[in-house]
Protein backbone atom coordinates (compact mmCIF):
# COMPACT_ATOMS: atom_id res chain seq x y z
CA UNK A 1 0.00 0.00 0.00
CA UNK A 2 2.39 2.02 0.94
CA UNK A 3 4.50 1.62 -3.04
CA UNK A 4 1.28 2.38 -4.59
CA UNK A 5 0.04 5.35 -2.96
CA UNK A 6 3.34 7.12 -2.96
CA UNK A 7 3.71 6.52 -6.83
CA UNK A 8 -0.10 7.96 -7.12
CA UNK A 9 0.99 10.80 -4.97
CA UNK A 10 4.39 11.50 -7.14
CA UNK A 11 1.97 10.94 -9.81
CA UNK A 12 -0.87 12.73 -9.21
CA UNK A 13 1.74 15.98 -7.83
CA UNK A 14 3.34 15.92 -11.27
CA UNK A 15 0.45 15.92 -13.34
CA UNK A 16 -0.76 18.55 -11.45
CA UNK A 17 1.78 20.91 -11.81
CA UNK A 18 1.95 20.04 -15.64
CA UNK A 19 -1.48 21.21 -16.41
CA UNK A 20 -2.66 23.13 -13.63
CA UNK A 21 -0.11 25.90 -13.42
CA UNK A 22 -1.77 27.80 -16.29
CA UNK A 23 -5.26 28.14 -14.28
CA UNK A 24 -6.43 31.43 -12.65
CA UNK A 25 -4.58 32.04 -9.66
CA UNK A 26 -6.36 32.06 -6.14
CA UNK A 27 -3.32 33.87 -4.25
CA UNK A 28 -3.60 33.34 -0.69
CA UNK A 29 -3.11 36.28 1.91
CA UNK A 30 -3.07 37.24 5.53
CA UNK A 31 -6.99 36.54 7.16
CA UNK A 32 -7.84 34.13 5.01
CA UNK A 33 -8.83 30.44 5.80
CA UNK A 34 -8.10 27.07 3.76
CA UNK A 35 -9.72 23.92 3.88
CA UNK A 36 -8.73 21.06 2.73
CA UNK A 37 -9.96 17.56 2.37
CA UNK A 38 -9.42 14.15 0.74
CA UNK A 39 -7.58 11.00 1.77
CA UNK A 40 -4.48 9.56 3.59
CA UNK A 41 -2.85 7.03 3.97
CA UNK A 42 -0.44 6.33 7.94
CA UNK A 43 2.27 4.13 6.61
CA UNK A 44 4.16 3.04 10.07
CA UNK A 45 7.90 2.87 10.11
CA UNK A 46 7.79 0.41 13.22
CA UNK A 47 10.14 -1.02 16.50
CA UNK A 48 9.60 -2.72 19.72
CA UNK A 49 11.35 -3.66 22.54
CA UNK A 50 9.80 -5.51 26.06
CA UNK A 51 9.02 -8.50 26.53
CA UNK A 52 9.37 -9.97 22.86
CA UNK A 53 12.40 -9.80 20.47
CA UNK A 54 13.42 -6.18 19.79
CA UNK A 55 11.33 -5.11 16.80
CA UNK A 56 9.29 -8.06 16.52
CA UNK A 57 6.32 -5.60 16.98
CA UNK A 58 4.31 -5.19 13.69
CA UNK A 59 1.84 -2.38 13.04
CA UNK A 60 0.21 -2.45 9.76
CA UNK A 61 -1.03 1.03 7.74
CA UNK A 62 -4.27 1.80 6.66
CA UNK A 63 -6.01 4.95 4.29
CA UNK A 64 -8.90 7.19 5.78
CA UNK A 65 -10.21 10.58 5.02
CA UNK A 66 -8.65 13.35 6.40
CA UNK A 67 -9.53 17.43 6.42
CA UNK A 68 -8.01 20.35 8.08
CA UNK A 69 -8.17 24.07 8.29
CA UNK A 70 -5.30 26.77 8.12
CA UNK A 71 -5.81 30.06 9.17
CA UNK A 72 -3.27 32.39 7.39
CA UNK A 73 -2.25 34.93 10.01
CA UNK A 74 0.57 36.34 8.08
CA UNK A 75 0.55 36.05 3.74
CA UNK A 76 3.17 33.02 4.26
CA UNK A 77 2.62 31.91 7.70
CA UNK A 78 -0.48 29.68 8.65
CA UNK A 79 -1.43 28.35 11.80
CA UNK A 80 -3.18 24.22 10.75
CA UNK A 81 -5.43 21.89 12.66
CA UNK A 82 -5.62 18.49 11.06
CA UNK A 83 -8.42 16.03 11.42
CA UNK A 84 -9.25 12.49 10.31
CA UNK A 85 -11.29 9.50 10.44
CA UNK A 86 -10.27 6.58 12.98
CA UNK A 87 -7.68 4.70 11.54
CA UNK A 88 -7.45 0.57 12.32
CA UNK A 89 -4.56 -0.84 12.33
CA UNK A 90 -3.26 -4.96 12.95
CA UNK A 91 -0.93 -5.49 15.25
CA UNK A 92 1.60 -8.28 14.46
CA UNK A 93 4.43 -10.68 16.73
CA UNK A 94 6.39 -11.64 13.95
CA UNK A 95 4.17 -11.35 11.42
CA UNK A 96 1.19 -12.87 13.25
CA UNK A 97 -1.55 -10.97 13.93
CA UNK A 98 -1.65 -10.41 17.80
CA UNK A 99 -3.95 -7.74 18.46
CA UNK A 100 -6.05 -4.32 16.82
CA UNK A 101 -6.25 -1.03 18.00
CA UNK A 102 -8.18 2.13 15.66
CA UNK A 103 -6.43 5.67 16.68
CA UNK A 104 -7.03 9.40 16.09
CA UNK A 105 -3.91 11.84 15.57
CA UNK A 106 -5.25 15.30 15.87
CA UNK A 107 -2.31 17.56 14.48
CA UNK A 108 -1.72 21.20 15.19
CA UNK A 109 1.26 22.73 13.04
CA UNK A 110 3.08 26.02 12.29
CA UNK A 111 3.25 26.17 8.45
CA UNK A 112 5.22 28.40 5.84
CA UNK A 113 4.13 29.28 2.16
CA UNK A 114 7.12 29.88 0.28
CA UNK A 115 4.68 31.68 -2.49
CA UNK A 116 1.27 32.93 -1.56
CA UNK A 117 0.58 34.72 -4.97
CA UNK A 118 1.39 32.03 -7.45
CA UNK A 119 -0.93 29.21 -8.88
CA UNK A 120 1.59 26.42 -7.17
CA UNK A 121 2.59 26.93 -3.33
CA UNK A 122 4.67 25.20 -1.69
CA UNK A 123 4.63 24.98 1.86
CA UNK A 124 6.53 23.49 4.84
CA UNK A 125 5.51 22.87 8.45
CA UNK A 126 6.41 21.76 11.76
CA UNK A 127 4.38 21.12 15.11
CA UNK A 128 3.32 18.39 17.89
CA UNK A 129 0.50 15.70 17.04
CA UNK A 130 -1.14 14.21 19.65
CA UNK A 131 -2.62 10.48 19.04
CA UNK A 132 -5.20 8.63 21.36
CA UNK A 133 -5.67 4.59 20.92
CA UNK A 134 -8.99 2.99 21.43
CA UNK A 135 -10.68 0.22 21.00
CA UNK A 136 -7.80 -2.44 21.56
CA UNK A 137 -8.33 -5.81 20.97
CA UNK A 138 -5.52 -8.94 21.93
CA UNK A 139 -6.77 -11.50 19.55
CA UNK A 140 -4.09 -14.16 20.06
CA UNK A 141 -0.50 -14.90 22.48
CA UNK A 142 -1.84 -12.18 24.77
CA UNK A 143 -5.07 -12.42 26.61
CA UNK A 144 -4.83 -8.39 27.35
CA UNK A 145 -3.98 -4.91 25.44
CA UNK A 146 -3.94 -1.43 26.50
CA UNK A 147 -2.10 1.53 24.40
CA UNK A 148 -1.00 4.61 25.94
CA UNK A 149 -1.52 7.99 24.16
CA UNK A 150 0.88 9.54 22.07
CA UNK A 151 2.54 13.51 21.99
CA UNK A 152 5.21 13.95 19.63
CA UNK A 153 6.73 16.40 16.70
CA UNK A 154 5.03 16.31 13.40
CA UNK A 155 6.59 17.31 10.18
CA UNK A 156 5.31 18.05 6.68
CA UNK A 157 5.92 19.42 3.25
CA UNK A 158 2.90 19.67 0.81
CA UNK A 159 1.72 21.78 -2.55
CA UNK A 160 -1.47 23.50 -3.56
CA UNK A 161 -1.82 23.76 -6.90
CA UNK A 162 -4.59 26.05 -8.47
CA UNK A 163 -7.56 24.33 -10.32
CA UNK A 164 -9.20 27.83 -10.67
CA UNK A 165 -9.87 30.96 -8.72
CA UNK A 166 -12.14 28.88 -5.92
CA UNK A 167 -10.68 25.81 -5.65
CA UNK A 168 -7.03 23.79 -5.45
CA UNK A 169 -5.57 20.28 -5.61
CA UNK A 170 -3.35 19.77 -2.41
CA UNK A 171 -0.49 17.11 -2.05
CA UNK A 172 0.98 16.91 1.51
CA UNK A 173 3.44 13.74 2.87
CA UNK A 174 4.15 14.03 6.94
CA UNK A 175 6.30 12.50 9.47
CA UNK A 176 4.86 11.60 12.81
CA UNK A 177 6.92 10.60 15.77
CA UNK A 178 4.35 8.26 18.01
CA UNK A 179 5.58 6.02 20.21
CA UNK A 180 3.40 4.20 22.93
CA UNK A 181 3.76 1.43 25.85
CA UNK A 182 1.56 -1.55 24.80
CA UNK A 183 0.70 -2.83 28.60
CA UNK A 184 -0.78 -6.83 27.57
CA UNK A 185 -0.93 -9.69 30.32
CA UNK A 186 2.84 -10.78 29.53
CA UNK A 187 4.45 -7.41 30.12
CA UNK A 188 5.09 -3.64 28.64
CA UNK A 189 6.23 -3.77 25.28
CA UNK A 190 7.62 -0.27 23.76
CA UNK A 191 5.95 0.50 20.81
CA UNK A 192 7.28 3.04 17.99
CA UNK A 193 5.26 3.39 15.09
CA UNK A 194 6.72 6.86 13.93
CA UNK A 195 4.51 6.67 10.60
CA UNK A 196 5.29 8.87 6.72
CA UNK A 197 1.46 10.15 6.13
CA UNK A 198 0.96 10.33 2.49
CA UNK A 199 -2.49 12.73 1.90
CA UNK A 200 -4.09 13.77 -1.96
CA UNK A 201 -7.02 16.11 -1.93
CA UNK A 202 -8.77 19.18 -3.00
CA UNK A 203 -9.23 22.53 -1.33
CA UNK A 204 -10.73 25.79 -1.09
CA UNK A 205 -9.96 28.92 0.72
CA UNK A 206 -12.32 32.21 1.75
Amino acid sequence: MKSLFTKSLISTLIAGLLVLTSASVAAIEEGDWLVRFGVANVSPNDGSTGVVPTDAIGVDGDTQIFANVTYMFKDNLGFEVLAATPFSHDITLSGSKIGETDQLPPTFSLQYHFAPKASARPYVGAGINYTTFFNEKATAVISSLSLDDSIGLALQAGVDVDINKDWFFNADIRYINIETTATTNLGNIEVDINPWVFSLGVGTYF
